[in-house]
């Protein structure tokens, strides 16, 4: 029942979120959150068991939204604005060397994984490819530094960053 409430209280926020301003006579109208309260209850039903799978709450914790947020205003963009640069940089001088390299974050959860893998594939000039079931990362990096390719394990600091400790304090 507990992912049941929780589904349905996350996808009324959502919508609540996203049809925010549509109203007749200020910010919502009252057929707009009667259709929220049925599209949340139907989604709730269907889903609860999916987006609660693991029976883990922890991402309801508002000290995780904030420090998400501040990554997503603060380290993340920066990076992702450094990254565009050097994209730039590269592609009028032509110094390219692509090519995939293993990184392990040392990550425990699926979603501390998924966070860190679409964090690194946000960011130009470098794609998660793939993750193994030892949550090792595959990663495809535009500008490979030389001997880097050669080691087992490439220098995470180098692929993405702070990236893996903002994903710790955040997801896990």
């Amino acid at each position: 029942m507990l992912e049941f409430i929780i589904t349905t209280i996350v996808t009324f926020v959502i919508y609540l979120v996203l049809t925010a301003g549509s109203g007749n006579f200020g910010f919502l109208s009252l057929e707009e959150i009667i259709m929220g309260v049925f599209l949340s209850v139907i989604v709730g039903a269907i889903t609860r068991n999916y987006l609660c799978k693991s029976r883990n709450y922890r991402m309801l914790n508002p000290v995780r939204w904030l420090l998400f947020l501040i990554y997503g205003f603060g380290p993340f963009f920066f990076a992702m604005a450094k990254a565009n640069l050097d994209v730039a940089y590269r592609v009028i001088t032509g110094k390219i060397r692509p090519g995939i390299v293993k990184i392990d974050p040392q990550l425990k959860t699926d979603y501390g994984i998924t966070f860190l893998a679409n964090s690194i594939t946000l960011t130009p000039g470098t794609l998660s490819v793939d993750v193994d079931e030892d949550n090792v990362l595959y990663v495809h990096w535009i500008n490979i530094p030389e001997g880097e390719e050669k080691k087992e394990y490439a220098d995470i600091k180098k692929v993405c960053g702070k990236f893996p400790e903002w994903t710790r304090r955040v997801a896990e």
